[in-house]
């Protein structure tokens, strides 16, 4: 009877070590809850040794880099030609993106920004070639930033682990330097692939989206994308921003796929369509906010949704 006793003791104190230590960790955020999502299973898996990316090919010779573990969701897309490769953003320089490119291609990469905001950039510094857009906004952020990427790990912003040496208070989003300024039309010529740069202004001053029209693709940066878009940034311009999307929702004829830069790496060309519906139908007041933190507001309009500042809605 006393083996009994002390084996159930025993017992006892191992399962209440397991619910200290589960009460012990944070709880998993809401957004962390639906992952992996499921459209993914749709794409080919590309292994890859880092844990903190998930790597798919969406279409031949184009790679979503994705960033699951953070908030953000961001998406770089590796797009490859005969001679070169361009790597479309470089996310949140929390893990080695430059170590992810060369599993996946031993061409010479170019770097091209959707737009300079921190959880797009953060992995530039990696590399020796980086194109930027010829605009003010760039150039200040390429001198980097501690505060905005300080925010990217805070509270609920993180799903899982960090990666293995990652030092949290000494994040920030390095400085880069600028090879070459561009400007709306101009191209790149990566070897029997040419990428046409399209100025999306409105998210950014410096937002593009980019352009691949003999494969009918269009990577949308954070014009688009299949969350709540983020236009409530001081940098954010509405009216520039839906005639971006009028531009963009013109191209749809010549498109196949439209490739966003969060949280899902693929979408109808009638999403442009339905975007422009959706911000005109917010700026005419025609959509009641609703109230988030920081006095911003959730507009939602069929099945797209803009997080913008309460009452900014208003057309000027």
């Amino acid at each position: 009877m006393k083996q009994i006793g002390l084996l159930a003791a025993v017992l006892i104190g191992f399962l209440s070590s397991i619910l200290i230590a589960q009460a012990a960790q944070p709880e998993k955020p809401e957004w962390c809850r639906p992952l992996p999502r499921s459209e993914y299973k749709t794409l080919e898996r590309v292994p890859v040794d880092d844990p903190w990316f998930e790597v798919y090919r969406v279409v031949p010779q184009v790679f979503a880099i994705y960033e699951p573990h953070q908030a953000e969701e961001t998406i770089a897309y590796l797009i490859l030609g005969e001679k070169q490769a361009l790597l479309f953003d470089t996310g949140m320089g929390i893990s080695d993106i430059r170590k992810v490119t060369s599993e996946l291609t031993h061409l010479p990469i170019v770097v091209l920004n959707s737009h300079t905001h921190d959880d797009h950039v953060g992995g530039n510094w990696q590399f020796e070639t980086v194109y930027g857009m010829d605009t003010n906004f760039t150039r200040t952020n390429a001198k980097g930033s501690r505060q905005d990427a300080q925010e990217e790990l805070g509270p609920g912003m993180i799903c899982g682990n960090l990666p293995k040496g990652f030092d949290s208070k000494a994040y920030a989003t390095r400085p880069w330097k600028i090879s070459r300024f561009l400007h709306d039309l101009d191209t790149i010529d990566l070897g029997g692939r040419t990428l046409e740069i399209i100025s999306t202004r409105g998210h950014t001053p410096d937002a593009i989206s980019l352009l691949d029209r003999a494969h009918g693709l269009l990577f949308s940066g954070d014009t688009y994308y299949p969350a709540p878009i983020w236009l409530f940034r001081p940098e954010t311009d509405l009216d520039d921003y839906v005639a971006s999307v009028k531009r963009l929702a013109a191209l749809a004829p010549q498109l196949k796929l439209v490739l966003g830069a969060h949280n899902v790496p693929f979408a109808p060309p009638s999403v442009l369509a339905e975007v422009v519906t959706a911000i005109e139908t917010v700026r005419a007041g025609k959509v009641q906010g609703e109230p988030q933190d920081d006095g911003k507001a959730l507009y939602r309009s069929g099945k797209i949704s803009f997080l913008m500042l309460a009452h900014s809605q208003e057309a000027k």
